[in-house]
């Protein structure tokens, strides 16, 4: 029985490797999952190109002491493998997925369940070993079942599309409304499935790559407008009349964001849903005189059970998001380097199990 496993471990910008490490087994608290299939996430992207961003590196992460290199990968499924001592809800060969955050239970923010805000901030495959390998060993409360009728591929999916209900929910987005969503990433296109979900009857999309906004299009994007194009607003408002309800800022440059506010109706909701790269400049008095609400969120909270359900209900087809599958040796170049060139990838899963 050997103790090692084949992991993508990142090392720094640019220099992941699929190599030897240790099988990890769970302490007190913990449970262990063989990994069955785990998505690339537009943050691995950034460790991968401009990194570390989230990993840490100058100093160990505080609630566990990881530091350094680091195996990558937060969007996973799989099947519990073992279990670490006092653990009572969960069993050995339990089908589930993860929600990567950690917990800092000396928080304020944990006892009014806005466990998203609790500092530091910290996911699994980021501040701790991830779910780009065979086994992964995570924090009992991370773990949530999934029922027999979902597959692993819709699992890896789940978290990432958390993301995107979670933005829609805190949109305030009511049925019957409209909403412009910046981005046609993953991220993006799993905001359009949830704002249908939801009820929006318009959905406009931008983007710079038309093969994206063709997805977007697939998926059910009612309209689709290309980045480039001059006058989006108006062309929004066209559409509209008054402007959209909700803008979703899934592409975090200064472009998307002065042209969502400018296409938001008076009194709008604009989330800003996207890791912004650079600090954008903004017209605050504007912002009062139309009483526009402009909202920060980050990753999601109290919502896995909702997005399981409506995944696995068929409400949001996340399975098609999925671009392609491959093996875990060839993750660096059918994977991180796809998705940095090529923008017809959009949803890239491993396939752990296959060799």
């Amino acid at each position: 029985m050997t103790n090692t496993m084949k992991a993508a471990r990142w090392y720094a910008a640019k220099d992941i490797r699929v190599e030897s490490t240790e099988i990890p087994e769970p302490k007190t608290g913990q449970v262990k999952i063989a990994v069955h299939f785990a998505g690339i996430c537009g943050s691995d992207l950034h460790e991968y190109v401009h990194g570390p961003q989230l990993i840490p590196v100058d100093q160990p992460y505080p609630l566990n002491g990881h530091q350094g290199t680091t195996t990558l990968g937060h969007e996973f499924s799989g099947v519990i493998d073992a279990i670490g001592e006092g653990i009572h809800h969960l069993k050995v060969g339990d089908r589930v997925v993860v929600e990567p955050i950690f917990k800092n239970f000396d928080s304020p923010f944990i006892a009014n369940g806005a466990y998203n805000l609790s500092e530091p901030l910290g996911f699994v495959g980021l501040s701790s070993n991830g779910g780009f390998a065979p086994y992964v060993v995570v924090e009992d409360y991370m773990v949530h079942k999934i029922p027999d009728s979902m597959s692993f591929e819709k699992g890896a999916l789940v978290e990432p599309a958390a993301v995107a209900v979670y933005a829609v929910l805190q949109s305030g987005l009511k049925i019957g409304e409209t909403v412009l969503v910046s981005g046609a990433g993953p991220i993006g296109l799993l905001c359009v499935q949830a704002a249908l979900a939801a009820g929006a009857t318009t959905v406009i999309v931008t983007d710079i790559a038309d093969k994206r906004l063709e997805k977007a299009k697939a998926i059910g994007a009612t309209h689709i407008i290309n980045a480039k194009e001059e006058g989006i607003p108006q062309k929004i408002k066209s559409i509209t009349e008054l402007g959209v309800d909700v803008f979703l800022d899934c592409a975090g440059v200064q472009a998307s964001y002065t042209t969502g506010i400018d296409s938001l109706k008076n009194g709008g909701t604009a989330v800003l849903v996207a890791l912004f790269g650079n600090p954008v400049t903004t017209d605050a008095l504007d912002q009062v005189l139309r009483e526009i609400t402009i909202k920060g969120i980050i990753a999601y909270r109290n919502i896995f059970p909702q997005v399981i359900a409506l995944i696995d209900s068929g409400r949001m087809p996340v399975e098609k998001l999925v671009t392609r599958k491959i093996s875990l040796d060839n993750i660096v170049s059918e994977g991180f380097e796809a998705l940095v060139n090529d923008p017809t990838e959009v949803k890239i899963l491993i396939d752990i199990q296959k060799n």
